[in-house]
């Protein structure tokens, strides 16, 4: 296996090992990008150092809806021609362009930043949730749409957020249609199901 055989570079270890810590990149893929950034050029690589740095130290946090944004307020928080009555609830950010490109919905998000899982001690708390109340309580939603993958801890999450938000009974709060396989994650399902998925969205009803 490429872990058990020796490297001729320290530097080239260091390096494998640093891009197999990246999601999905075992050591052999990681030694192929390695090698093959040692035969770019001296700038090429600088170039994507620098876009990588700069990327983690600039790039922010929507602070109404917490999608990621080169400013204060993304641009789909900050556009005027957006629905701003409608509250689709994701999430992460790959759910958040996976809907964009369907070009079916034109509300606000609000993005999570993950789901209720006692497995992995992710708890309520460690989520958007609360702030997702606190937009609801300012008056301005008419609907919350609940796009959460179809998976038990997705379930469990809407479920959570439904209960959270029963207060305010002038609330519409739907979720998407299950043309989303259950068990799918949701930034991997076609544009198309996807779409019909928020068309054809539902009211929540807790079971």
């Amino acid at each position: 296996m490429i872990q058990n055989q020796p490297y001729p570079s320290r530097l080239l270890e260091n390096a494998v090992t640093q891009f197999s810590r990246l999601p999905g990149i075992g050591r052999k893929t990681a030694l192929r990008l390695v090698l093959h950034l040692l035969r770019q050029e001296d700038e090429d690589v600088e170039q994507l150092a620098s876009a990588l740095t700069t990327m983690k130290r600039e790039v922010k946090r929507c602070r109404v809806c917490h999608n990621i944004s080169d400013q204060d307020v993304c641009p789909v928080c900050s556009d005027a021609r957006r629905d701003r009555h409608t509250v689709c609830v994701v999430e992460n950010i790959q759910d958040v362009m996976a809907i964009e490109n369907t070009q079916q919905f034109h509300g606000l998000y609000h993005v999570l930043g993950g789901v209720i899982s006692p497995m992995d001690g992710i708890g309520p708390s460690d989520l958007e949730i609360q702030s997702l109340v606190e937009r609801v309580g300012q008056g301005d939603v008419d609907e919350v749409i609940l796009a959460l993958s179809p998976t038990m801890e997705g379930d469990t999450t809407n479920f959570y957020i439904f209960r959270k938000l029963a207060p305010y009974q002038q609330l519409r709060i739907t979720v998407i249609a299950r043309g989303v396989s259950v068990g799918d994650e949701l930034e991997y399902t076609d544009e198309v199901t996807l779409g019909r998925s928020i068309l054809n969205r539902t009211l929540f009803e807790a079971k």
